[in-house]
């Protein structure tokens, strides 16, 4: 929680055993400093020109105070200087609209311009519909902190990454035969291995073979991760959050099962701990445990691709000439077409495919 709302957790004294900070602290400190009247400088503030509005957020904008200033965490700021980014362009998505790192890692970067260019027009705003007027019955719920965020990244990351979007079908039975014996075999340590599971662990070796999927558009460059961390979006009743298995590739099979467990337990009860959340080189969003057959998903900026997984059903294929019953799973990539092209997305997702219907590879 300090990681994401930018608190230095040297300036708080911890209530826990042990001077351990809490939740409690950190919530005691947002809430005296919101109290307290904002400071005419500090390290916090950047000086700049009062901007316009580039592209409006639901319920967001540029975080300019009054004077012109510009409120980001520490953290917002390093990254914006390290890839270019203006601050002023970027919609803060903290408290005041304070910009957080993860805004300035989801905002685009402007490539160098030579000095001979001319200089481009200003944007124009993005025209919006006016509100209606609400007709009786209706209720307005203002958008929780969540809901915000989420607004905010997934339009940044539909406006400015070209999304391009690459299906396939995957026989799942001999991954769901094998899960079935693997989950027998750990039933005595109380493991059980989901398919989630076991599209973490194909993702995470099919980002070992094609690191290109495992790469983030940086301005003027590409740059590729050395780790490999895939990201699961989990739903919460007030939005989504992006818990993350860290050096997947590097795991086992059981080891991930324990790991993601914890993981979106932690999540859905709000006791996630620094470093569950965040820090994805790559995502899997997975409704199939909603019966769905088929959805794209909206890239988790700054990565590269999201692969979007549905539910393994029954159907009619045709093998050898012969109808036959197959557990089909559909899964679809959505890839970044700044840091990679279609023919090297269909290589990763077919690598996924190979993988899950090779299911042995993902224990061996």
């Amino acid at each position: 929680m300090a990681e994401e709302m930018g608190v230095d957790l040297t300036r708080i004294a911890g209530s826990g055993r042990d001077g351990q900070i809490t939740k409690g602290d950190v919530d005691a400190f947002l809430a005296s400093a919101k109290a307290a009247p904002a400071p005419a400088k500090g390290p916090e503030l950047v000086e700049g020109p009062k901007p316009a509005v580039t592209v409006p957020a639901p319920a967001a904008a540029p975080a300019a105070t009054a004077t012109g200033r510009i409120i980001a965490s520490p953290a917002a700021k390093a990254v914006a200087a390290e890839k270019g980014v203006d601050l002023r362009q970027v919609v803060g998505s903290g408290p005041e609209g304070r910009v957080m790192k993860a805004d300035v890692e989801a905002a685009p970067v402007k490539a160098p311009v030579a000095a001979s260019a001319v200089a481009a027009a200003p944007i124009a705003p993005v025209a919006t519909a006016a509100a209606a007027a609400p007709a009786a019955g209706d209720t307005r719920k203002p958008l929780s902190r969540m809901r915000q965020i989420i607004a905010t990244r997934t339009q940044q990351s539909k406006a400015n990454a070209p999304h391009f979007y690459i299906t396939v079908a995957v026989e799942m039975d001999a991954a769901l035969s094998l899960r079935t014996q693997v989950n027998e075999s750990l039933k005595a340590e109380g493991v059980k291995v989901s398919v989630n599971d076991l599209v973490v662990r194909a993702v995470a070796l099919a980002l070992k073979k094609f690191p290109g999927m495992n790469s983030s558009f940086a301005g003027d460059a590409i740059e590729t991760h050395g780790g490999i961390h895939v990201g699961n979006a989990v739903s919460l009743e007030s939005g989504l959050i992006t818990v993350t298995v860290r050096d997947a590739d590097q795991k086992t099979l059981k080891q991930i099962s324990v790991e993601m467990t914890g993981l979106a337990s932690r999540a859905k009860s709000g006791k996630t701990l620094p470093g569950d959340a965040g820090g994805q080189t790559f995502s899997i969003s997975n409704l199939g445990m909603y019966g769905v057959e088929n959805f794209i998903a909206i890239i988790n900026g700054p990565d590269a691709g999201i692969l979007a997984v549905a539910a393994a059903k029954p159907e009619a294929v045709v093998r050898d000439g012969q109808i036959v019953i197959r557990s089909i799973m559909r899964i679809t990539l959505s890839g970044d077409h700044r840091v990679t092209d279609g023919a090297a997305g269909a290589d990763f997702v077919n690598e996924v495919k190979r993988l899950l219907e090779n299911p042995w590879s993902l224990v061996l």
